[in-house]
């Protein structure tokens, strides 16, 4: 069974930074895309950054230039490095996987979720 694993929320000030990672578990071979979003409160779920399996990125024009999204490969694990955090980033991050393969098929996952929290 595949799941999940993020970790790395919490609170920071204004100006501060912060790294989340996620872990993938379980029989994969290859996971195709892997990806944060961020829901807050009263907000649709919205995408922040994604990378692909041969490392293209995508960022949410808010975030570029703050955050980096990268990925291991080998230890099937995203991350996400945010500095300059503000306020308004304040939110659950979520991790994404598109595309896991596995024994039983393909399949896609959310994480659990963090909450990512920045004091002005």
């Amino acid at each position: 069974q595949v799941q999940l694993v993020e970790s790395g929320g919490g609170l920071v000030q204004a100006g501060g930074s912060l790294r989340l990672s996620c872990a993938a578990s379980g029989n994969i071979f290859t996971i195709d895309a892997m990806g944060w979003y961020l829901q807050a409160p009263g907000k649709q779920r919205e995408l922040v950054a994604t990378i692909t399996r041969s490392g293209i990125t995508n960022y949410a024009e808010s975030v570029k230039g703050r955050f980096t999204i990268s990925r291991d490969n080998t230890q099937n694990t995203v991350y996400l490095q945010m500095n300059s955090l503000k306020p308004e980033d304040t939110a659950v991050y979520y991790c994404y996987a598109r595309g896991i393969r596995t024994l039983a098929g393909v399949t896609d996952y959310w994480g659990q979720g963090t909450q990512v929290t920045v004091s002005s």
